[in-house]
């Protein structure tokens, strides 16, 4: 008997119905009648407020003596994970997609015990903030005005796991699976959504990817705008050469700086001060594209400032520039949601193939919530002025005013 705490029938109702609606769409997946049940009810577990969403508690609440079929489900059974994330990519950008739409890259960080779990070893994690035995996941999350989900996913392998066969037969990690960065992780990624026709505008991540030239070349390949953080140190390229992002900083007139908010935040708009410079064109933009530098100035702390190159159509507002690059804290809420309401870190698995499965699974529970959301809610509405860039007098940079 499914328990799901004080909501009333019709919610429930309501609720199953959905999930009947999402189960229609990856039932195909599922070669036989046992994979598809056991399918739903791992879905209906991680949706279902338990105190921790594994096997064994899923199992438990859908009535199972024992969580061997669970464990099945994400170990044993037939079935394709990444055709069911390509499900979950189309299901978000039927409900969620707007020709604006941002992509968001990010990684998170699992701890873990051991050293059995693929991919598993003492390495930094942000989720934590200092080095910890866990796994690291890289993640794309899509987010709109309507709302925003994670879909897709890569774990990432450091090279030392790589370069272990015994490691590699005892977590499942085929001979296919070779070394990649986490750049060239979310490039890979980024391509899939591309390629399948995700309506997306923009890219955004923070420095871990912003500093990777291949990274943002891709993307101008591809026309598709970007706001990429980067460090203070990172070279920008000038009328006069190039020069540090700070340096650039540093020289920004007074009448360069705005206030502005670049979202809302759990305590209002995050306003900051803004400052956005023009590049010059070194021959990497296309025919109506352009960059610029994009700077960030914290408003109690003006020694805090934050950096971010930045590529799109040349007829971009500053205020746009501002909004793809507050909506990168949106995979923030997304990891935080999906941890704390669908289980996504909550899993007992070792095997390289059942950590794809299960965080798939919690996925579509994730975007499930936010469907259900946006429907309920109806989309936001944004609230922008338009503002266009008034270069200042000649300088290194052209300044906005």
């Amino acid at each position: 008997m499914w328990t799901f705490g004080l909501v009333t029938v019709d919610l429930v109702a309501g609720w199953v119905a959905g999930l009947d609606d999402v189960m229609a769409r990856i039932a195909r997946r599922f070669g036989r009648v046992e994979p598809r049940r056991r399918a739903r009810g791992y879905l209906l577990g991680l949706l279902s407020p338990l105190a921790g969403k594994n096997s064994w508690t899923i199992a438990e609440a859908a009535g199972d003596s024992t969580p061997d079929g669970m464990q099945r489900l994400l170990n044993n059974f037939r079935w394709d994970a990444d055709a069911v994330r390509d499900d979950l990519r189309d299901y978000v950008g039927e409900h969620l997609g707007e020709p604006d739409g941002v992509l968001i890259v990010d990684e998170t960080g699992f701890l873990k015990k051991g050293v059995k779990s693929a991919g598993v070893q003492r390495q930094y994690s942000g989720t934590a903030g200092r080095i910890e035995n866990c796994q690291l996941g890289v993640f794309l999350a899509y987010a709109s005005s309507k709302g925003r989900a994670l879909i897709d996913r890569e774990l990432y392998l450091p090279q030392r796991w790589c370069d272990n066969p015994a490691r590699r037969v005892e977590a499942g990690i085929g001979e296919q699976v070779t070394f990649a960065t986490k750049p060239a992780q979310g490039l890979a990624m980024l391509t899939r959504a591309l390629d399948a026709g995700l309506p997306a505008k923009w890219v955004t991540a923070d420095e871990a990817y912003g500093k990777d030239g291949k990274f943002r070349a891709t993307l101008q390949r591809r026309h598709v705008g970007y706001v990429l953080a980067v460090a203070c140190n990172q070279k920008i390229p000038t009328e006069t050469g190039s020069s540090r992002a700070d340096a650039l900083a540093a020289r920004a007139p007074d009448p360069a700086w705005k206030r502005r908010s670049c979202g809302d935040g759990v305590k209002g708009p995050r306003l900051y001060d803004w400052a956005v410079a023009s590049l010059p064109d070194t021959g990497t933009a296309e025919h109506g594209y352009r960059r610029w530098l994009l700077i960030r100035r914290n408003i109690t702390d003006p020694t805090e400032l934050a950096y971010y190159l930045c590529y799109g159509p040349d007829d971009t507002t500053d205020e746009e520039l501002i909004r793809v690059a507050g909506t990168r804290w949106a995979v923030e809420e997304c990891f935080q949601t999906a941890k704390n309401e669908v289980g996504l870190d909550d899993y007992q698995v070792r095997r390289y193939d059942a950590w794809y499965r299960h965080i798939t699974l919690a996925m579509w529970a994730h975007a499930f919530l936010a469907v259900t959301a946006a429907a309920s809610k109806g989309a936001a509405i944004p609230n922008e002025t338009d503002s266009f860039p008034s270069p200042s007098a000649r300088s290194d940079v052209s300044w906005h005013t």
